[in-house]
């Protein structure tokens, strides 16, 4: 039997490609379709103010995809806590919301939450999401005392950033360290109780070595890697090769 995916793919560059000319294509919607027909979890989304890539409509056409034809998979809503960010989630209602430390700037997610700072807003936040029904995960460094302080605020599942980790390609022996240090935050965060989430610059050659060492990962959100295979194997086979190095198949 074909095991239960935790591929989820990020579908933001299908909406750079598409935002370059006023055209309906490639289609953000339909490009999700095919990953979750070829056995992905689901979809993640992240809609920055400026709409650079994912713009608000996008949301709510992706929503209703899920409610329509793909009830069993999951919508993931990433973003900073802003009111406006918190007023999508409400109207939208995915499946999971990523908070994460984004300036409105910022090209992409390169750090965790510094919880040594203020954290009430943050705290304020997931007791929203959590009233809406909608899971809430927070996006950690590779650090175990960032896994206790996303338990103790009330997260349910933290995605530890794996940026550094996907930095070590042709460096064996930084990325053994940066393996050991997503691995020992995972155990923390599985000690906790929370789900345990992987993200940013994985592909199909450094998975394996993250899955033998945490092999309880529920879900790893992928998106350049992904794209960039995808312009090679095409989309579907991409979600077939994801899977494969996961395990999965």
């Amino acid at each position: 039997m074909t095991a239960v995916s935790r591929l989820s793919v990020n579908v933001n560059a299908i909406a750079v490609l598409r935002n370059r000319r006023d055209l309906p294509w490639p289609s953000v919607t339909g490009m999700a379709a095919i990953a979750m027909e070829a056995g992905a979890k689901g979809i993640t989304i992240h809609p920055r103010p400026d709409q650079r890539h994912i713009r608000t409509s996008d949301v709510f056409d992706l929503a209703e995809l899920m409610e329509d034809r793909f009830p069993n998979k999951e919508l993931c809503l990433e973003g900073y806590p802003s009111p406006e960010f918190m007023k999508l989630v409400e109207e939208a209602r995915p499946d999971q919301v990523l908070f994460v430390p984004d300036d409105p700037g910022q090209s992409t997610s390169d750090h965790g939450w510094q919880f040594d700072a203020d954290t009430s807003e943050l705290q304020d936040a997931i007791a929203q999401a959590k009233d809406w029904a909608v899971s809430v995960a927070l996006f950690c460094d590779p650090d175990p005392e960032a896994a206790r302080q996303a338990a103790r605020i009330g997260a349910e599942r933290i995605e530890i950033y794996t940026g550094p980790y996907g930095a070590c390609y042709g460096a064996p022996d930084r990325a053994a360290k940066e393996l050991a240090r997503i691995g020992e935050t995972a155990d923390t965060a599985k000690s906790l109780g929370l789900g345990v989430h992987a993200g940013h610059d994985l592909t199909v050659d450094n998975i394996p070595a993250l899955v033998r060492r945490a092999p309880f990962i529920r879900e790893m959100s992928i998106g350049h890697g992904f794209t960039a295979d995808a312009l090679i194997y095409g989309f579907a086979e991409s979600v077939n090769r994801f899977r494969t190095s996961m395990g999965e198949r």
